[in-house]
């Protein structure tokens, strides 16, 4: 569920620059030479060249300028077989040119993590509870922010460019499906997260819808890199999703497309959430979210962490018949509002591809992109081009990582319009 462009991705105001370095604002060919090599994994300076249309002595004196910023290291070098002549080196990121932390605030559990240049996880917490509390939230978030920054080397410390957060726009919405403590759920409408989080620290900070950070974690490391234009739906407490068109994250006049968990469903299944007349519009977040499958899972007396556990495990003998019979209905209605909803958006964009990932373990996910084509070979298609669905791999990190790579996205991606949205210029 994006958001509206008071939680749109948002970078310090007026370019506040606290705690960041010179590594900052590249020059626009430095970053499209990065983005190519972080996409290729590693490139010799003359294929830098071919595919970037720029002559070979700009390469290098760009290349050579990096290598001195230390953002990009040399490989062994590599002879081709069958050529003469001086081998090539490929000229690849270097893990260490660069450091994020990322937060993700969520309905049920708080993730602190950092990367490197990379996108590597360095070091991760986690912390779940039943509800966002916000005086805990916070707290909990500048001790382990702190507790993160003094493990870092000098060095390290120089390279730290900032805080990226993702959390969900409206934390203190759908009180009833959550069945939370109303006036604690109300604070959040009050709360600027960015401004709490970036008042108590020292470095710049930046905001994302969590699925939208999620679908930019996805563009950046994931599959992402195998579609131009694709449909991102990441199923959490509450489904969600992004778009990206040509390869960029497409955010909408109002920051606010890909909010597909807002989508309208026709009819929803008794017995899976709050509504039970099964006539009644719903949204795609009351038939294809994680917390419906929690409610059912609670109602059956069994601790749904568990149950998922022992499922992902293939321990079928550790769960009661009720808790498989729950989590395979659950898997069939959300596959088919899943559906659904992919045959809509396909009717007004012609996605090259969907990709689906979640809190689930990987083996719910793989099944759930199996029942959804199974739902989708279903639907009435005629006059739509079918897209391509996969199964994300990032999983439970997707949110925390999208938020980490929003400070490394600012800095160091060519993306103008999304720099632009963010408030960052994009150097000389």
């Amino acid at each position: 569920m994006t958001s509206t462009s008071e939680y749109a991705l948002n970078s310090p105001p007026g370019g506040d620059s606290r705690g960041s370095n010179q590594l900052g604002m590249r020059q626009y060919n430095e970053r499209v030479i990065l983005q190519l090599i972080r996409r290729s994994g590693g490139l010799p300076k003359a294929e830098i060249a071919r595919l970037t249309n720029l002559s070979a002595q700009t390469v290098s004196v760009i290349i050579n300028r990096l290598l001195d910023d230390k953002l990009l290291r040399k490989q062994a070098p590599q002879r081709e077989k069958g050529k003469v002549g001086q081998p090539s080196v490929p000229i690849s990121l270097n893990p260490a040119g660069a450091y994020s932390i990322g937060v993700k605030i969520g309905r049920r559990s708080l993730d602190v993590l950092m990367i490197d240049f990379l996108g590597k996880v360095l070091t991760r917490v986690n912390h779940p509870y039943n509800f966002p509390d916000p005086d805990f939230i916070f707290a909990r978030i500048e001790q382990e922010i702190s507790a993160i920054i003094q493990t870092l080397k000098p060095a390290q410390r120089h390279r730290l460019v900032g805080i990226g957060v993702a959390a969900p726009n409206a934390l203190g919405g759908w009180q009833q499906e959550l069945n939370a403590p109303a006036a604690m759920l109300a604070r959040w409408n009050e709360i600027n997260i960015r401004q709490q989080i970036e008042a108590r620290q020292d470095l710049p900070v930046w905001f994302a819808n969590d699925a939208t950070a999620a679908c930019i974690a996805e563009l950046v490391f994931d599959h992402g890199m195998q579609f131009s234009s694709y449909l991102y739906l990441f199923v959490g407490t509450f489904i969600g999703g992004g778009i990206v068109l040509n390869n960029t994250l497409y955010t909408g006049i109002n920051n606010n497309a890909g909010a597909v968990g807002s989508m309208p469903m026709p009819t929803m299944p008794r017995g899976l959430g709050t509504v039970t007349d099964s006539a009644a519009p719903v949204q795609l977040i009351n038939c294809a979210s994680r917390y419906l499958l929690e409610d059912q899972l609670r109602s059956c007396g069994l601790d749904p962490e568990q149950v998922l556990q022992h499922l992902a495990a293939k321990n079928y003998q550790d769960i009661p018949a009720q808790a498989i019979e729950c989590y395979e209905t659950w898997l069939q209605n959300a596959a088919a509002a899943i559906a659904f909803a992919i045959t809509s958006a396909i009717s007004i964009i012609d996605f090259e591809g969907v990709i689906i990932d979640g809190i689930f373990p990987s083996t719910t996910i793989l099944q759930l992109v199996t029942l959804i084509e199974d739902a989708l070979d279903r639907m009435d298609l005629e006059g739509l081009l079918r897209p391509r669905l996969v199964a994300g791999t990032l999983g439970n990190d997707a949110r925390a990582l999208g938020g980490a790579i929003l400070p490394l996205y600012s800095n160091f991606a060519p993306d103008r319009d999304v720099l632009l949205k963010l408030g960052v210029t994009t150097g000389n």
